[in-house]
């Protein structure tokens, strides 16, 4: 939603109830085979022809970003520096910061080993913490995460990154504040408070 707000699409959103097990219905698994969300349906798609289904977010935003000529440069060098960073978010930050919140504010409410529980927790916090790291590093030395512009990097790794004092401890913040910057800086423009606030509004709606 932010990626389609920021390049100005219409676009109607469906949600998609995964405590009733919509997920696994046979309609959607025909879009999102993984019985994941997002996906998208483009029904005027690049190139034309039937209307095109797509999952993942990296995916959906790297089609998007060509589909528009926005957010994803053309150039090689360009291309790919923003590319390894959404890479990056999809192996890296976001499973990596779902484990450590499993594990640190789900976890416990499971029985079993809690040597195994303090194990995990630490793992996947640890890990949060040094990812945080790589980040700041990056934008000590750069406006936005693959160079000067902003790009489909911030818009895949913003969201995330956002929680990431929530999940570890406000005084994250002050460790790096490179990191702060950006997160500040990307959430302060409109398209991004728009989308976001698609995804507040149906978490009040359930």
């Amino acid at each position: 939603t932010i990626m389609l707000e920021e390049c100005g699409l219409d676009y109607n959103v469906i949600p998609v109830d995964i405590g009733g097990g919509d997920q696994f219905k046979a309609e959607f698994l025909k879009i999102s085979p993984n019985n994941r969300m997002p996906a998208i349906v483009d029904h005027e798609p690049l190139g034309g022809g039937e209307p095109l289904a797509i999952f993942e977010s990296g995916a959906i935003l790297e089609y998007l970003g060509d589909k528009t000529g926005r957010f994803l440069p053309t150039a090689p060098a360009d291309r790919y520096r923003v590319l390894q960073w959404v890479h990056w978010q999809m192996a890296n930050l976001g499973p990596m910061m779902g484990n450590a919140n499993h594990f640190k504010n789900y976890g416990k409410n499971i029985a079993g080993d809690p040597q195994q529980l303090e194990y995990g927790t630490k793992r996947f916090v640890g890990e949060v913490d040094r990812l945080c790291g790589v980040m700041d590093a990056q934008l000590s030395a750069n406006r936005y995460l693959a160079g000067s512009e902003y790009s489909i990097a911030d818009i895949i790794t913003w969201p995330w990154a956002r929680l990431a004092g929530r999940l570890i401890d406000e005084s994250l913040w002050d460790t790096f504040p490179n990191l702060k910057r950006w997160v500040d800086e990307v959430g302060a423009r409109p398209a991004v408070d728009r989308g976001w606030q698609v995804q507040r509004d149906l978490g009040r709606q359930e």
